[in-house]
């Protein structure tokens, strides 16, 4: 274990987490090695450099005896706690926990009731059988075991792009700082805001590349360099993130951006337009395809689609997916774009789980330029989340009504609820109750693995109540850990816009829900969409850009997203719907 790096003490500290919770002790002590490790995770410096300083307690979430432990880890290679912890709990079951719907009690009893080790181990008892015999469990149980044992298998080493973008941002940021670099943009599947991302890709225009090179390669955040050339250099940082950088000629910057952005079946139909025109294109410019001779070379984009005949395609769209037939017919549609947003109508509080009181999330909101806002804590049956009683909520809806008063005529503060939709198909507020609201978002949080019937039909019962907005995150993903629910969204479509219920782009980078493609076939069938943040702090109101993105790779035009309407538009709209 020597030579530990950021990635690998916050593995361990994930590690011991995991293994506390397994062994039944106190939330508090497993959240803080979860909340140590994510601290380590984000770093953008070598953790042994901040221990030399003797600043490892003024980290977050890192108190004294974290901070012992990652000296221990640093100085000796190893953690006596971590020896002691794996002796007594086997490690392997770590993995049997990152099977979705099996949690720390299940997992212990696999290990000491069948003596389960490994996920092999338990994929084999689930297959032959053998899990059904325990207290709890049956055939349904065994085969949504082995569905979550197939959905890991999927999973990728790709990162979500809420984790990504703030790094890259900051890399670019940091080397635009040179006085050789001229510009730069990020490119890749991160300029197209995929929701994952596996590398980097940042390019940049100067004349004088080995500075640049230099810079880049000896970042304190780098765990290693993988190539260190002239003009392109590789390294993966702390975090295991691989970040490529080139350097270029303004000349040709265009051709270069366009073809590092993508995507790659965006690009092979670029370049079949130019063989047509009798020019051969790659990644720095266009040549005579029977010579090679470089005849167009492109300073922007711009000039790239222009030389092919066609206007400019917005990144985010770059898929093959019907842009270029539209640009052909000059029918790209008029994007949503952040500006547009006008109001976040999905957030929380203190009163459930959010992190501030409702006037401090209203002030945060009305500094970002919002004019309207509404409040929706979780509901009573999610107590996980603290979520309000009847009692509660009435009691809210006075706090409310004073801070919207306090704001004056240019913001409003609106009173809603994140209902659940409970697993027997139920609502958990009764209509009476949900009348007195402004607005109801209603959301599925538990029991996602139910049978497709069973999750499908559960949002058709609260699509269909008068007093339901939106639907919340429709399909309950978590990027990457959780699939997203198998739900019959033909049928959900259906029932929305019979019942002009709204379905929401979860701007959370970690949900993302609905994602680009159901956005625009909800936006096909003539159904309104929701860009929000779901804040649960003032820095969470920032994930717009998230939103706005995904909805953009949905082709989304912002007449269809209900968060561009004036405050006055949205209340006309909620008296419409009898709110």
């Amino acid at each position: 274990m020597a030579g530990l790096t950021n990635r690998d003490i916050a593995e361990i500290f994930e590690n011991i987490a995991d293994l506390l919770e397994i062994k039944g002790e106190s939330v508090f002590r497993v959240l803080a090695y979860r909340e140590g490790a994510q601290t380590i995770r984000d770093l953008p410096r070598d953790l042994s450099a901040i221990h030399a300083e003797g600043k490892l307690t003024e980290l977050p979430n890192i108190g004294d005896t974290l901070a012992d432990k990652i000296e221990e880890m640093l100085t000796t290679g190893e953690l006596q706690f971590y020896k002691r912890i794996t002796a007594e709990i086997p490690l392997s079951l770590v993995e049997i926990l990152h099977v979705n719907g099996v949690g720390p009690k299940k997992v212990k009893r696999f290990w000491q009731e069948l003596g389960i080790l490994t996920l092999p181990e338990l994929e084999s008892a689930a297959r032959e059988g053998k899990l059904r015999g325990m207290s709890g469990m049956g055939a349904k149980s065994e085969q949504k075991i082995l569905e979550g044992i197939e959905a890991l298998k999927r999973r990728t080493n790709r990162l979500s792009i809420g984790i990504v973008l703030p790094i890259a941002q900051s890399i670019l940021n940091d080397l635009l700082k040179l006085p050789q670099a001229q510009y730069g943009d990020i490119a890749g599947s991160l300029r197209r805001y995929k929701s994952t991302i596996g590398d980097v890709d940042i390019l940049i225009v100067s004349d004088d590349a080995a500075p640049i090179m230099d810079a880049f390669v000896n970042r304190p955040d780098v765990a290693r360099i993988l190539g260190h050339g002239p003009t392109k250099s590789s390294v993966e940082l702390l975090q295991g993130l691989q970040v490529d950088v080139r350097v270029l000629p303004a000349a040709r910057y265009g051709t270069a951006l366009s073809y590092f952005t993508g995507s790659k079946d965006h690009n092979v139909r670029l370049r079949e337009i130019a063989l047509k025109q009798g020019l051969s294109l790659n990644e720095t410019a266009f040549s005579n395809a029977e010579t090679s001779e470089e005849v167009v070379l492109c300073a922007t984009e711009e000039e790239v689609y222009k030389t092919l005949g066609l206007p400019y395609i917005p990144p985010e769209l770059r898929e093959d997916r019907g842009e270029i037939e539209a640009a052909q017919a000059g029918d790209l549609p008029h994007l949503i774009e952040l500006a547009d947003i006008r109001g976040d109508l999905h957030m929380h509080t203190t009163w459930s789980d959010g992190h501030l009181s409702i006037r401090e999330m209203a002030e945060a909101a009305r500094q970002r330029g919002l004019s309207h806002i509404v409040i929706t804590d979780h509901s009573r049956s999610l107590g996980i989340a603290n979520g309000l009683s009847i009692e509660r909520l009435m009691e809210q809806q006075k706090v409310i009504r004073e801070v919207d008063a306090e704001m004056g005529p240019d913001f409003t503060v609106l009173h809603g609820t994140e209902m659940e939709i409970k697993s027997d198909g139920t609502l958990d507020y009764p209509d009476e109750v949900l009348a007195q609201l402004d607005l109801v978002i209603a959301s599925l949080h538990t029991s996602l693995r139910q049978s497709r019937e069973e999750i499908t039909q559960r949002l058709v019962n609260a699509i269909r109540n008068p007093h339901v907005d939106i639907i919340g995150h429709p399909r309950g993903q978590l990027i990457p850990e959780r699939e997203p629910a198998d739900l019959d969204m033909d049928t959900i479509f259906a029932a929305a816009k019979e019942h002009g219920t709204v379905m929401e782009i979860n701007a959370n980078p970690r949900r993302l829900d609905l994602d680009d493609s159901h956005a625009r076939r909800a936006q096909e069938l003539g159904i309104k969409l929701a860009i929000n943040t779901d804040a649960h702090s003032a820095g969470e109101l920032d994930l717009t850009h998230y939103g706005v993105a995904t909805a953009r790779r949905g082709w989304i035009q912002p007449e269809n997203v209900i968060n561009t309407w004036t405050t006055g538009q949205l209340l006309d709209w909620l008296r419409s719907r009898g709110q």
